[in-house]
């Protein structure tokens, strides 16, 4: 009691602190200590990192139409309503299911120096990729692009398995575009492959890190072509089978996968809502998927956007700050097997007639914030530039145009202001997608910073709009 009582007369205090400030120094000085504010709740009373450690350590991978994914869902129902919005409510999503099933099975054995040598190379099958009845065995056949695939052509290509050894661009400083540089061949290569008879696919992980982690992610089928079944190899054993072609051209592949699809199902984007005292059918909606790939935790993708949203809602509660427009957290389900939640949203949304201020996404990971990518109008933009003086002396900034997010971008509509928490990506790819995403990987305090770079950015947003 006597602890609830000292919370009450600290918001009290900064509440008279802002007045003051506003009333003494001018609007500029009143935001400052509000940002100063956010700041200072964020890196001293945050619970990001602890409901970040929650999601990992006890729900774990939260595949799309998987338990585990149910399981987050009815956790994240629970957070938001603990935190206080004025409203939690379920919106069904229709969702696909796909699992992997036993571990993959992958080998080859190679001869050198009269010697004949067994690798077992590291692997995961690529998301939606089909599996096999039995273990596929057949000669590589190494490409490096979609054209040089095409230019090999059926004769050369039909009964083996084709190898995409391509990886990241290094000398791109955006890893970001280095990854959209490579997804190509993971998204088409397996039914390239298949237009020319091939049995199986393997591509090189998308990822710019030199080590054994296999890294997945979706593959989309062409539907009028066979469908093969598709994995990625580890940057390390991709090298090293790239190694072995070179002394044994002949060598065969074993490749066994279990995977299998099954009926679409339903799930749920989980939604709070804080009603804004002016504008109340305005709405600002920030979020980050809740869902991930089935190896690792997804606490970098996207574990850490999902606990960012909730401490922004959280915070801004905190320190006594009362909206003027709706601001809405939604934990979007499925971005990364069809964006089926930031559609859902979406439509429901423009079905529902709801008016938008702006949507914010934080699906970078959890590194240390450099300012918000934005899909805007050069008016908003000029707008955002006005604030660019609060947020620089918190290492915010960067504010480049083009690029928010998956989820929120289905809500573009010429009027909206999108953006993206922009981070530091050098280290993103390395845990992308693989099993190497784990909640030990995310550092507290670039975390944290994130957070707070979102509560601001919503406090302004919120206070000044675009008009």
């Amino acid at each position: 009691m006597v602890l609830l009582c000292f919370k009450e007369m600290k918001k009290l205090a900064f509440i008279l602190v802002l007045l003051t400030a506003l009333k003494s120094k001018g609007q500029s000085s009143a935001d400052s200590a509000m940002v100063a504010a956010v700041y200072n709740h964020v890196l001293t009373q945050s619970e990001a990192y602890e409901d970040l450690r929650f999601l990992c350590k006890k729900v774990g991978h939260r595949l799309a139409g998987s338990e585990s994914a149910d399981q987050a869902i009815l956790w994240g129902e629970r957070t938001l309503k603990k935190i206080g919005a004025d409203k939690v409510f379920l919106m069904p999503v229709e969702v696909p299911q796909w699992r992997r099933g036993k571990a993959e099975e992958a080998s080859y054995r190679y001869r050198t120096d009269n010697m004949g040598l067994e690798c077992f190379p590291s692997l995961v099958a690529l998301g939606g990729s089909v599996g096999s009845t039995s273990a596929i065995e057949a000669q590589i056949i190494e490409v490096k692009s979609l054209e040089e695939l095409a230019q090999l052509g059926r004769e050369k290509i039909a009964g083996k398995i084709v190898f995409f050894n391509k990886g990241l661009d290094p000398m791109l400083i955006n890893t970001g575009a280095a990854y959209g540089g490579g997804y190509p061949i993971r998204g088409k290569g397996p039914s390239e492959a298949a237009k020319y008879g091939a049995v199986a696919c393997l591509i090189r992980s998308l990822t710019l890190a030199d080590d054994d982690y296999a890294h997945t992610g979706g593959t989309q089928y062409d539907e009028n072509l066979p469908k093969i079944p598709a994995a990625a190899l580890s940057a390390k054993a991709s090298r090293e089978l790239s190694s072995a072609l070179k002394l044994d051209s002949l060598l065969k592949f074993r490749l066994h996968l279990h995977c299998q699809a099954m009926e679409r199902r339903t799930q749920y984007n989980v939604i709070a809502e804080w009603r804004g005292s002016e504008h109340p059918e305005t709405y600002i909606t920030i979020g980050g998927h809740l869902d991930s790939w089935d190896i690792g935790e997804g606490a970098h993708d996207d574990g850490a956007g999902i606990v960012q949203s909730i401490q922004v809602l959280r915070t801004l509660k905190a320190i006594g700050y009362q909206p003027k427009c709706t601001i809405r957290i939604v934990l979007f389900i499925n971005e990364e097997f069809g964006n089926d939640g930031g559609e859902t949203y979406a439509k429901v949304c423009k079905k529902e007639g709801l008016v938008h201020r702006a949507a914010l996404e934080s699906d970078g990971g959890g590194f240390t914030p450099r300012g918000f990518m934005n899909e805007m109008s050069d008016a908003q933009f000029e707008r955002l530039m006005t604030w660019k003086p609060l947020l620089e002396p918190y290492g915010l900034h960067l504010f480049r145009r083009g690029g928010s997010g998956v989820d929120i971008r289905p809500l573009q509509d010429n009027k909206i202001a999108l953006f993206g928490l922009s981070v530091d990506t050098q280290r993103y790819f390395d845990y992308h997608h693989s099993g190497n995403d784990v909640f030990e990987q995310v550092n507290k305090r670039e975390l944290e910073l994130g957070a707070a770079a979102m509560a601001s950015l919503i406090y302004l947003v919120d206070m000044y709009g675009f008009e």
